[in-house]
C-alpha cells in the first residue's frame, strides 16, 4: 500500500472519530480505491502466504512441544517407579 492511502485511511479514520460522523462520501470512494488497488497488487497474496507459511510453522511447533511433552511424562513417570 503507497503511503498516500496510508495517510488518507489515517485522516478518515481520524476524521471520523473526531467528529464522531459518517465519512464524506468522497473520502470513502478514495478510500475504496486505495483497497482495491491494495488487493490488485502483490501485497495481498504475498500476505497471504506469509500467514499460510506462520500457520505451518505454529502447527510443527506444537507438535514438537507435545513431543517433548509427551517424553519429559515418561520420563518422570519412570524416576517416579524407579524411587517408589
Amino acid at each position: 500500500m503507497n503511503q498516500e492511502c496510508r495517510e488518507l485511511m489515517f485522516q478518515c479514520c481520524a476524521e471520523r472519530i473526531a467528529q464522531k460522523s459518517i465519512m464524506r462520501p468522497i473520502a470513502m470512494k478514495t478510500f475504496t480505491n486505495c483497497v482495491k488497488r491494495f488487493l490488485v497488487s502483490e501485497d495481498g497474496p504475498t500476505a497471504v502466504e506469509y500467514a499460510v507459511m506462520l500457520a505451518l510453522i505454529i502447527v510443527v511447533c506444537l507438535t514438537a512441544i507435545q513431543a517433548v511433552g509427551t517424553n519429559a511424562n515418561a520420563k518422570f513417570n519412570q524416576v517416579q517407579n524407579a524411587l517408589t
